[in-house]
């Protein structure tokens, strides 16, 4: 990737691993944008639905509360939809429409300015741009346990269940709508496990790569 020309900067990250804040610092140290749940509005007003209805259809990219309240309270089932019926228009709007269009929303944006992305589609989104770099934070169970409960108060049966369902779900919604796996390697140029590393060094690794 080259820094003196327009970049984007792709991170998919499991849940808990500390992913999403390794991705605002980078893109604090570059003076770049950050992008990440500010897609939601674009898609909200192109399909003409809620927040929580089109975070539904996109498979849980909710924020870690969210995502614990899905799971624990409307329990494994309710987190498998994969289209919505639109009554007011008569119509089904299905994960893949809104996975088309996010493609187009996140390309728009690249072709436009550097920047960082988070989110399991953004390197999918990103795989024909020719200065993208993509990036993987993971982490060991233990780590993502210990961040999950501190962060959500959670026993630590209740955070093994929200990153199970999470981990399931987020790769089914890969696998059907990108047709490849999020632990695939092949996908990325970097990555990175943050179990003895904080958030920042993580971000300067990425930064040491790019050179």
């Amino acid at each position: 990737m080259k820094k003196n020309e327009r970049f984007v900067i792709t991170i998919n990250r499991e849940l808990g691993s500390g992913g999403r804040t390794v991705g605002r610092i980078l893109a604090e140290k570059l003076s770049v944008p950050y992008y990440d749940k500010v897609l939601s509005k674009a898609l909200e007003e192109k399909f003409d639905l809620s927040h929580r209805q089109i975070e539904d259809l996109k498979g849980k990219n909710r924020s870690w509360w969210e995502e614990i309240k899905r799971v624990l309270v409307l329990g494994e089932g309710a987190a498998n939809s994969s289209e919505y019926y639109d009554e007011d228009n008569n119509r089904f709007v299905t994960s893949e429409a809104v996975l088309k269009a996010e493609r187009e929303i996140l390309q728009n944006i690249a072709s436009e300015e550097s920047c960082v992305i988070a989110g399991r589609s953004a390197f999918f989104a990103m795989n024909e741009n020719p200065n993208h770099l993509s990036v993987l934070i993971q982490a060991s169970m233990d780590h993502r346990l210990k961040r999950v409960m501190a962060k959500q108060g959670l026993t630590e049966k209740e955070a093994k269940k929200v990153i199970k369902m999470v981990d399931e779900t987020r790769e089914e919604y890969m696998k059907n709508n990108a047709h490849t796996s999020r632990y695939d390697t092949r996908n990325y140029d970097l990555v990175i496990r943050m179990d003895g590393k904080t958030e920042e060094e993580a971000a300067n690794v990425i930064l040491a790569y790019i050179g």
